[in-house]
Order: structure tokens, then sequence, then C-alpha cells
């Protein structure tokens, strides 16, 4: 339900402004740190204009530029397009194996491991194989001894994309990681025609070249402080650096902040809490680089103040009426649910799904709630009319990642709807009495994964003290919530209110790195899917195993029940604790 408040800020959300910047970022590729710097005047000098102060950060981030490249056999030559922190090579020559795979067939599928399925000596061989050049597949050939991949693209056009698992910038234990393979993309077409030559048993020789180092690329940051509670933040941003044009693919996310960012201050006296918002660069050509280097330098501000970080990627595209595959935390999945009903009516077709690592989620070892990434989408059923494939942006249109990612891609109606709903859902987490969020769904689905996961491993491995430390958390939780739910009336500068909340910062801080991390805290997960619980996830294959085996298997699965009966004592704790104290 929209308040009267909030009706009058969200009719303050104009079109005049975010689609200038639109069409000014139609004549600026934002590729190369140079013209990121230009669009990032772009940015500052609009919100210089409407008086919304800002600051620019200048970072130096690792970026891999691609250039040009081509794959030649016999006369024929095909354009191909390097994948960002492949290899650059003048030449490289091998023989021409096929190992078939599977296209994404959801934008879900598009950021996991495409398992291959065949399994071939590519040991020193040239791999051409349909689907993205994307992380996970990329690692898993190397590891096979694999010289080069030329990844088919399911269209006319091939796609830019980065095929490290490293996110952000390397640090030592990254660099081991870093890809040893030349890397390219073709479309369909030429792909099929690779393919044939594979089975014919030619050779293909590669060009491909690269540029990498470490390149100054600015950051803007625009901070709306609150009235009640200015220390605590929700964090908004999205990546300003794109392929080529990129309209979809983010100019109309960078078009939404600054919208967003205008609004917030010129009603900044009816905000509680602050509101950051910051445009990054480095998402294209550094896996995340920019929102790394943010998450990296503001660590501790983000760990103890941070409420809430929502992704603004790819909203406004043609034809997005649904909000399918849409990335949320367990315990924000409602509220958004809500936020966008209440924007684009209660028939809108809501679906949510576990946040993907991906799309700039780079706090997730801090342990913030989250919620967003993509937003809205194409319905599958036009998708499915229109002959397109899964892609991870964009809406949906086919065009991302492609030069075909032009102002057409942009819709304004439906801008102007995506822009209402981020708007709603900033504001409402900012200024809520108590967080929005249901920690209750967190705990049920830790639990069905529990269950999952036990169901697997049978007699050769108990969880029985991560289910105690999970019942005991739930128990904890019904007591917190309805004491949580006596506060509403009272101000958001409360004591009591300011300590429950600090308890609900604290829950996303325990729960969120066992769901979603491997890594220690403040490092970097690799830039592939997640499992629930993931240090439990080799029970799935205990069972299976030689009995030689299943002893590692048991010591893994002991020291990742250490962690999660760790970190769910610790919330029940501090849970207790925040209604033991009124």
């Amino acid at each position: 339900m929209i308040a009267v408040d909030e009706q009058a800020v969200l009719e303050s959300i104009k079109l005049d402004v975010p689609w200038d910047l639109i069409e000014r970022f139609t004549t600026l590729r934002r590729e190369h740190p140079s013209d990121v710097r230009t669009a990032a005047s772009e940015i500052t000098s609009r919100l210089g204009a409407h008086g919304v102060p800002f600051e620019l950060l200048e970072p130096e981030i690792f970026l891999s530029l691609p250039g040009k490249a081509s794959v030649k056999f016999g006369q024929h030559q095909y354009n191909a397009k390097p994948m960002a922190m492949s290899l650059s090579t003048e030449g490289l020559s091998a023989p021409l194996v096929y190992m078939s795979s599977l296209y994404a067939s959801s934008s879900s599928d598009v950021f996991d491991r495409v398992v291959f399925t065949e399994d071939l000596d590519c040991r020193g061989k040239i791999v051409v194989s349909e689907g993205y050049g994307m992380p996970g597949k990329v690692a898993d050939l190397e590891a096979r001894g694999a010289l080069a991949l030329i990844a088919v693209n399911a269209g006319k056009n091939a796609h830019w994309g980065i095929c490290t698992t490293i996110w952000g910038s390397p640090d030592l234990n990254d660099l081991p990681r870093k890809p040893k393979m030349v890397v390219v993309a073709v479309n369909n077409p030429d792909g099929q025609a690779l393919i044939q030559a594979a089975r014919n048993g030619e050779s293909v020789t590669i060009q491909a070249s690269l540029e990498e180092g470490w390149f100054a690329s600015p950051v803007p940051v625009v901070t709306i402080p609150g009235t009640e509670e200015p220390d605590k933040f929700v964090l908004l941003h999205g990546h300003y650096d794109s392929w080529d044009y990129g309209i979809g693919d983010n100019a109309v996310g960078d078009a939404t902040m600054l919208e967003i960012a205008r609004v917030l201050w010129q009603h900044r006296a009816s905000l509680k809490r602050s509101v950051k918002i910051a445009w990054w660069p480095g998402h294209s050509t550094g896996r995340y680089a920019g929102s790394t280097w943010f998450a990296d330098n503001f660590a501790i501000d983000l760990y103890e103040n941070c409420i809430a970080q929502v992704n603004c990627d790819s909203p406004g595209c043609r034809w997005a009426t649904t909000f399918t595959e849409l990335c949320t935390m367990s315990e924000t999945e409602s509220f958004v649910t809500q936020v966008i009903h209440d924007i684009a009516g209660e028939n809108t077709l809501v679906q949510c799904e576990r946040a993907h690592q991906a799309g700039d989620y780079s706090f997730n070892n801090i342990g913030i709630s989250s919620y967003l990434m993509l937003s809205s989408t194409m319905p599958a059923k036009l998708r499915e009319e229109k002959g397109y494939y899964a892609v991870g942006g964009c809406g949906g249109n086919i065009a991302w990642h492609t030069e075909d990612d032009t102002l057409e891609i942009a819709d304004r109606d439906i801008l102007l709807r995506d822009m209402k709903i981020y708007l709603a859902a900033v504001r409402r987490t900012a200024n809520a009495t108590v967080a929005p969020f249901d920690f209750g769904q967190t705990i049920q689905d830790l639990k069905q994964t529990l269950e999952t996961r036990q169901v697997a491993a049978g007699q050769h491995f108990s969880f029985q003290a991560a289910r105690d430390a999970l019942m005991g958390l739930e128990a904890a939780l019904v007591g917190f919530a309805a004491y949580a739910q006596s506060l509403s009336a009272k101000s958001v500068s409360d004591p009591d209110v300011k300590r429950v909340n600090r308890a609900i910062r604290r829950l996303a801080r325990f729960l969120v790195p066992i769901n979603y991390t491997r890594e220690t805290g403040f490092f970097h997960d690799p830039a592939e899917t997640i499992a629930p619980l993931p240090d439990l996830e080799p029970a799935l294959e205990i069972a299976r195993v030689t009995p030689e085996k299943r002893g590692f298997y048991r010591t893994h699965l002991t020291r990742g029940q250490n962690r999660i009966v760790a970190a769910l004592r610790d919330a029940t704790t501090t849970l207790n604790e925040a209604v033991q104290t009124n």
C-alpha cells in the first residue's frame, strides 16, 4: 500500500533528466577507462546541476580491455570477440576439438558452471563449444589442459563478456586462478562452421588482443543523509561502464540512480536514515572491480552500518512487463514482492529466486541483506515467440553485451515504473522503524537445505548439531519478532528501536556468509554459483564416494558444520540479548 507521503515522493519522478543521460550515453562507448571517465563526468555534471552533492572517488582497479580477435582455418577467417581476462595471442595454432555443451536455458543458467555433455581429451587443443565463455567453463577446460576456447554463442551476434573466476581486482590468493587460456566468442553461423571443421579434423589459428593493467577509474557516490539515524544507510548501486553503448545494460540503471538521487535529495527532510548511491566502473572489464574496491575500502563502515544493498541493473527495458528470475535473499523476498505489487499492480507476475554470485553482489562476505540485481524482464512466452535465448540482462533482450544494445532497448514507460519501484524499495528500507525483512523465511530455507543435505548423507554423517542450533534460532526469532512489532509506534532514534535494528543487521552478518560464501569475511568468493550452505554441499556426494574417501568428506563436513553452528548460536544470542535488555 502506498502511503500519502510516499505518493508525493513517487510523483516527483520525471523522465527528462534520466532520459537525457540515456541519450548522451547512446553517443559514448563506455569500455575504455578514458571513456568511462567521460561517462562519470556526465553523471556528476547532472548531479551538480540539480544541487545534489557528491564525492568522486578515484580508485585504481585491475582491468582487461578486449580488442580485436579472429579465428582462421584454411581460406576462412571469422571475426571473434576476445573475452576479458583471457590471454592475448598473435597467433595460436592447434588442432580443433568439438566438445558439446548446453546453451543457458534461463538467465540463472548464464551464471552457472555449464557441464560438458562429453569427456574428451582436449590437452594441447583448441576447444569449440556451445554457450558463453563463462568462468566455470574456462576453469574446467584449463584444468583439462586445453589451450583455448571458442565459445559459440546462440545468436547472430557474438556477446562480449569476461571469463575469469576472480572477483574484482586480484589479491595474492586469487592470482593463481587468473586464466591462462585464450578465450574468444563467435556468432552462431560462424560457430557452426567451426564445429564442422572440428569434426573434419581441422586445425585453426586464433588471434586475440587485450590490454591489461591497473587503471584509475572514478566512482561517483551520493550520500543523502537521514534526519534521525544518519550513520545507518541503504546502498543503491549499479555499473556505468558497459560493452559498447550498453543502453539496456546499464545506461537505464545509471539514469534510474541519477533520478532517485535527485528526488531523494529534493525530499531529504522525509528520509529517516541515509541512502548512498554509487556508480561502479570495472563491472564489465574487471569482474565487478569497482564495487569490490568499494567493499574493500569501506568494509568496516558497511559492516557496522549498512542495512541493505540494492543492485540496479537493466531496469526499464522494452517489453519487460514481468518480474521473473528476480534475485533476492530470502529475508527480503516478501518485502520486494510487496513493493512491486504496490507500484506495478497486484496482478504483476513476481517470481523470486536465490541471489546469484554475480552482478556486483560484492558484499556477501561482509554479510549484508540484499535484493534485486536484474529487475523487470520480458514474459517467457514473448521470449519464446521471438525466438530469444537466455541472456544475463537487458530485460531479456538478446542485444545484451552486443553492439545492438542501443536506444531502442530502453522503454520510457517501463523505465518510469521501474524507477518508482527502486525508489519505493530504497526509501521504505531507509524509513522503516524496524528493518522490513523476514528472517523467518531465511530460517525455513536453511531448514530445507539442511534436510536435503541430511537425506543425501544418510547414515554417513549427522547434521543434528546444526538442526538443534537452527531450532534454537527459530525459537529466539519468534520472541524477537514479537518484541520488534511492539516497537512499531516508536521513532527510529528510540534506543530500543536502534538495539533491535542492530540485532537485525547482526543477524544478516551471521546468516548471509554461511549461506552464500565459502571464503572468510572481507575476502571474495570466486564468480561461480554457490550452493546454499556451501560448506555442507559435499553431503550430496558422501554416500557415492569410496569408503577410503569418506573420511575426508566427514572431516570437511565436520568443519563446515562447526562454522554453521557457531554462526547460528551467535545469532541466537544476539536476538535474545536484544529482547532481554529492554
